[in-house]
């Protein structure tokens, strides 16, 4: 029976990569410190029979990793990272360590056991699309935060481990995620900010004049590129993106969640410098590589996000 290992598997991405896993009959081990993720998220897979350990610590604790990687896992998922854009602003300390050694931790472990690895990367790596240009793969990088600069030299570090020791990697950017166990605080992505947003009859506060635009990818169709990306061998090497494939403004965004009007507001932006203006991405690598297209529209999406987000009851 496989074994795979998850770090930030109690995130909202490493959530939904639990369950795939788990569904296929894979033995499932955890560790997250909780920063980002939740206990929660995992609950209901307590008692699971394929659900072999939880391990809320950080993979910058060496010692814990070695004790973790005492099993001869067959894949490592590495979800575990610093995601927050405004946070690495503040604070770039803590988005290069977490990001950067805590890859590095991670990739000495693989390294001593000739692990495969899985590494998740962003899109906010990526130079802004022009006019009705899609984001490739080989398109111009230009990390904007501290956060995006950390993910890009984790990336190149794992791909040195690819040439350097043959350890096979594989470099999955999903433009933006987004559906149910996402937060919807400040810190949560935009559709869920929104949505919960609507739902509650607050205000949805679109940063700029809401002209920068975003592909939005449903989160079972991002773990389900990830989990197809993570078994071919044709990805080892390689770094894929994966989207929807087209892009919305966010006062579009806005508008079609919003049945009010008059509950958009145009708020500034805290950090335009960081902001990219254009994203919508190219997935023809992957469609070609692993035969793999979205199937959720954003309409569709966006109804599952909110009959999730209504039964638990809003106010979350």
């Amino acid at each position: 029976m496989k074994k795979a290992l998850v770090t930030g598997g109690a995130g909202f991405i490493g959530r939904w990569l639990v369950k795939r896993l788990l569904d296929e009959n894979v033995q499932v081990w955890v560790i997250d410190n909780l920063d980002n993720g939740k206990e929660a998220n995992l609950a209901e897979f307590k008692g699971h029979p394929l659900m072999k350990e939880t391990v809320f610590d950080d993979i910058l604790n060496r010692d814990r990793l070695q004790t973790l990687f005492r099993e001869k896992f067959d894949m490592v998922y590495h979800l575990a990272a610093q995601i927050n854009v405004h946070e690495s602003l503040a604070n770039p300390k803590k988005a290069y360590e977490v990001n950067v050694m805590g890859t590095y931790n991670v990739l000495e472990e693989c390294r001593a056991k000739g692990t495969k690895l899985m590494l998740m990367g962003t899109c906010m790596v990526y130079d802004v699309a022009h006019a009705d240009g899609a984001i490739g793969e080989k398109h111009p990088l230009k990390p904007a935060s501290p956060y995006a600069g950390s993910k890009l030299a984790a990336e190149i570090l794992a791909e040195s481990y690819h040439h350097a020791y043959g350890l096979p990697i594989v470099t999955c950017r999903p433009f933006n995620t987004y559906g149910p166990f996402q937060k919807s605080n400040l810190e949560g992505g935009v559709v869920s900010v929104f949505v919960k947003n609507s739902l509650n009859g607050e205000f949805l506060n679109v940063h700029g004049d809401g002209s920068q635009t975003r592909d939005l990818l449903y989160v079972e169709d991002c773990v389900e590129f990830i989990h197809t990306a993570s078994k071919s061998e044709k990805a080892v090497g390689q770094v894929l993106n994966a989207g929807l494939g087209k892009d919305i403004s966010v006062i579009g965004l806005a508008r079609m969640i919003s049945p009010d009007p008059g509950k958009i507001r145009l708020v500034p932006h805290h950090h335009p410098n960081s902001e990219i203006q254009k994203l919508v991405c190219d997935y023809s690598k992957a469609r070609a590589l692993l035969n793999w297209e979205p199937k959720v529209t954003l309409e569709s999406g966006i109804r599952k996000l909110r009959q999730w987000l209504q039964n638990q009851c809003v106010s979350a």
